[in-house]
């Protein structure tokens, strides 16, 4: 998986999370991290670790149509 850049990363994790009709909470909790990663993810002060990121492609694979959209954006 090619390395994207930090504010991309930030916002495929927030796009992923709205696509989802998640708060910050449930996804942190889908993902087995705390509120606060994600968080930091999305205002880009971290990146997720790349368990994480295969975690995130996995979402957007079960999420159909709009998850491959995303996915073709972002990978």
């Amino acid at each position: 998986m090619p390395a994207i850049e930090q504010p991309r990363v930030a916002q495929l994790v927030r796009e992923t999370r709205q696509h989802l009709n998640l708060s910050q909470v449930k996804l942190a909790t889908m993902l087995g991290v705390s509120f606060h990663s994600i968080n930091r993810w999305e205002n880009g002060r971290t990146q997720p670790s790349p368990l994480a990121m295969k975690q995130i492609q996995e979402l957007l694979h079960q999420m159909g149509e709009a998850g491959e959209e995303l996915l073709a954006k972002y990978f």
